[in-house]
Parts: structure tokens; sequence; C-alpha cells
């Protein structure tokens, strides 16, 4: 009987023993975890489908807060392009009728002009020794890839020109290109600001300055690099010849025309039908020459083409930033997700560490 009661009671000093010896390093892990630094990026190792993180949930959730903060700025951001995009396309829908009259009047006095007898400066064709290149990008970025494929394709075009031994000189329509290129060797003639509208005061001034330097001799050719509009979610870079201009004709250009709308509480795009141009021949009665009549109304064809590159060019701007915030404010929704399932499983872990203290105490004080 005595034998058996002492071996109760070495088990039992034991049991004790081997309890003491457990707490003992819980409470070392747990002075390591809560005197160890803490770090910007929760450490966290993967061992098969178990996550072992140190707890520290406070860093986790101050980042889902900023990532939320971030969202609702894109969302803003979205919403603010997408307004903008309706009033850039209605200013292009502006200059329509303006250009199809242009259109059929310059048919009309071409036709009624000896073409032969035509001799205008604007239409002047020379040897090609220095081109007036113009670059329309933005003054703002957040606009996904808009500005670096319209520098990507002047820098492209430029390289082209130099290898065939014609000299380029730019003119800058916008910030962006501006900082990009006044770094560059390439020599920059004037520089312009686009803006969110572009302003007639500023196309004028463009249209004027490209006319005296190419009737000034100091270039033989105009260019413009500009990002042409097709729809909301497709833009491109194109190059079109400004100088000199082309007695064959002028081309209409057909554009695609989206309106803002909501539907069941989310922001769609709906496209709407383009009013058809008058294909109809009038009859004018001349009382001024013809190619009098022809100098003023290339000068302001010309004036309202580079007019129109500009609008393009910002509905292309906006889209591209509507474009670029929606998919930055689906990555901000990706990553709160994740964050929240990490910091869930992380406060799950710190949960688990503190009731398996509290079992360890209790079990420790009942054998004591």
């Amino acid at each position: 009987m005595q034998k058996k009661r002492a071996d109760v009671s070495t088990h039992g000093i034991r049991k004790r023993k081997m309890f003491k010896h457990i707490l003992l390093l819980l409470v070392l892990v747990s002075a390591v975890v809560a005197f160890s630094p803490i770090s910007n990026v929760i450490r966290s190792s993967v061992r098969g489908n178990t996550i072992v993180m140190d707890g520290k949930t406070r860093v986790l959730r101050d980042r889902i807060k900023s990532v939320k903060n971030t969202r609702r700025i894109t969302e803003a951001m979205r919403l603010v392009a997408a307004a903008r995009v309706r009033r850039a396309q209605e200013a292009v829908l502006k200059t329509r009728p303006l250009l199809s009259q242009l259109q059929l009047v310059y048919k009309t006095v071409l036709d009624a002009c000896n073409q032969e007898e035509i001799d205008l400066p604007i239409l002047e064709v020379r040897d090609v020794k220095t081109v007036g290149l113009v670059l329309v990008t933005g003054d703002r970025g957040l606009c996904g890839s808009y500005n670096s494929a319209v520098i990507k394709s002047a820098t492209k075009r430029i390289q082209k020109l130099n290898s065939q031994g014609i000299n380029v000189q730019l003119i800058l329509v916008g910030r962006k290109g501006e900082q990009w290129f006044i770094k560059r060797p390439t020599p920059v003639a004037a520089t312009f600001l686009l803006g969110n509208i572009p302003q007639p005061a500023v196309g004028s001034q463009l249209s004027n300055l490209l006319i005296a330097k190419f009737l000034a001799a100091e270039i033989d050719a105009a260019e413009i690099i500009y990002t042409r509009f097709n729809n909301l979610i497709s833009s491109e870079p194109s190059i079109r010849t400004l100088l000199p201009l082309s007695l064959t004709g002028i081309e209409s250009e057909e554009d695609e025309v989206f309106k803002v709308t909501t539907k069941d509480g989310k922001m769609i795009m709906q496209k709407q039908p383009a009013e058809g141009t008058p294909t109809s021949m009038p009859d004018y009665i001349f009382e001024d020459e013809p190619a009098q009549i022809l100098s003023t109304m290339l000068t302001l064809y010309f004036s309202a083409t580079v007019m129109r590159c500009m609008q393009e060019s910002v509905a292309s701007e906006l889209a591209s930033r509507m474009t670029a915030m929606q998919s930055a404010s689906n990555n901000a929704k990706k990553i709160v997700n994740k964050l929240s399932q990490v910091y869930n499983r992380a406060r799950q872990a710190t949960i688990t560490q503190e009731l398996l203290e509290v079992v360890a105490g209790a079990s420790a004080l009942a054998d004591s």
C-alpha cells in the first residue's frame, strides 16, 4: 500500500514538473513574440495548408484600411474621367458639322477651279530636309499606357527620319511629352498646354505657328502624332501629315459615340448611332475668284484638323484614365479580400495561442 502511494506521489510530481516546463516554454515564446520588432509586412511561412504567423494583426489592419482608402480615390477618379469622356465626345461631335460642310465646299470649289492655275504656298511640295513634328500628350499621368505609347511612337518616327538624313523640330502639346523630350537631343521649337478641354486659342496658335514655319521654309513638312479615339476601350497612336496640304480631297472619319448611363446601380456605356454627313453637292455662286476662296478655306480646314486631333487625344486620355482607374479599383478589392483572409487567420492564431496559455496555466494551478 505504501509502495503504491509512493508511485502515485512520484507520478504527480513528474506531471507537475512537466506542466511547469510547458508553462515556462509558453511564457518564453510569448515574451519573444511580444518584444520582437514589428515589420511592415507580416512574416508568414506556409507548411502545407497551415500558415504560421507571429500574431501581429495591427499592421494588417492598417494596411487593409489604407487599401480601402486608395480604392475610394481610384473609384472617384474613374467617375470623374467617365463624366469628362462624355463632354469630350460632345466636343468632337460639335466639330463634325463644320468638317462635313468644309468637305462639301472644298469639293465644290475644287471643281470650279482650274487645278493647273492653282498656286498656293500652303500646297507647295518640296524636298523634305526638316520636318516639324507635333506631339500631343497629356498633362497628367494615371492613365495607363496612354502617354508612353504615343511617346514611343514619336521616338520611333524621329529615329526613322534621322536615319533618312531628315532633321526634326519638335512642337510639344502636353506636359508629359515636354518632360520626356526636354532631356533628349531632339530640338524643341515650341510647347503648349493641352488641359482637360482643348482651347480653340491653343489650336489657332499651333496652326498659325506651323503655317508660318512652313511659309518661311524653316520646315518642309509638318506631321502630327496623336492618339486616335476609337472607343472607350480602344485607342491607338496615329501619324497624320498636316503640311503640305493635298488637293485630292478631304476624307471624313467615322466615330463611335457612347453615352454614359446607369443600370441596376452600375455605370454602363451605351453605343449611340452616329449622325450621317450630307452627301448632296450644293450649287454655289462665287463672287470672288475660286482660288482665293480655296486659300482661305484651306487655312480654316487646317486649323479645324489640328483642333480635331487635340480633341481626340483628350478623349483617348480620359478613356484610358477611366479604364486604368477601373483596373486599380478591382485590384484594390482583390488585395483587401486577400489581406482580410490573412488577417482573420492571424487573429485565430493569436486567440488560439492565448487559449493555450490560459489552459496551461489553469492545469498548472490545478496540479499544484
